[in-house]
């Protein structure tokens, strides 16, 4: 499908929507191979923590430059700090669903995040998950993948996570939140949604967790008998 040499480079990218599954199947992937795992996600939904809980607004471009330059944002065994505080509950709220966009879309913000992650994962064996690790962050990553699945198996997927957490909501509700965040992130300006070059493209619609894990180990597996 690509032209990228699987045989160099440490890095594993998973892309695609919002409930498409790649948060918890990069995580299982990482483990199988003795990666570590990079959610990107969660340093964006940090990031937007941060700045909503200081009443920073996305058009306020001069004071969210200024902010970050006093964030201090880690991921450490899959748990987010922000100023040595673990966040990582709390940017999993509905709140931060409908807010992280818009922040997320903003240069300041991005440019801010590009570094860290680029760093994270300079020298170590990784498996990277967001929205634009093969498209920008790591385009010349030699494997890459994008999941997707139905807006209703998103949604739906989405909506029993938050019921777990003893957050009330109602389906449709989330189904609009998705769908808005959908809208979004595709229709951004800067690194917006799209399927990376070379990437190759998984449903998980009807597929389960261990189904999605092992097609992806059987095209890594492929891809590496260079």
């Amino acid at each position: 499908m690509g032209t990228a040499d699987p045989c160099k480079g440490n890095i594993i990218t998973i892309d695609g929507p919002a409930g498409a599954g790649k948060s918890t199947v990069a995580r299982l992937v990482a483990e199988r191979l003795g990666y570590e795992y990079l959610d990107t996600g969660a340093i964006y939904r940090g990031i937007t923590y941060f700045l909503s809980g200081r009443s920073i607004r996305p058009s306020e471009d001069g004071n969210i430059a200024h902010a970050l330059e006093e964030c201090a944002i880690s991921i450490e065994e899959g748990r987010v700090f922000i100023d040595g505080v673990d966040v990582s509950d709390k940017i999993r709220s509905p709140e931060i669903d409908l807010a992280v966009s818009a922040y997320s879309a903003l240069h300041t913000v991005r440019s801010f995040l590009l570094q860290i992650q680029r760093k994270a994962a300079s020298g170590r064996k990784m498996v990277a998950e967001g929205r634009d690790m093969g498209s920008v962050v790591f385009p010349e990553a030699p494997i890459k993948f994008y999941l997707d699945a139905s807006l209703e198996v998103r949604a739906t997927r989405r909506w029993r996570e938050l019921n777990a957490k003893g957050i009330n909501i109602t389906l449709e509700e989330v189904r609009k939140q998705v769908q808005r965040r959908d809208q979004l992130d595709s229709e951004r300006e800067l690194s917006p949604l799209r399927v990376p070059e070379d990437a190759h493209i998984i449903d998980t619609s009807k597929r389960s967790l261990d189904e999605v894990v092992n097609v992806i180990l059987a095209v890594i597996e492929d891809q590496r008998a260079c």
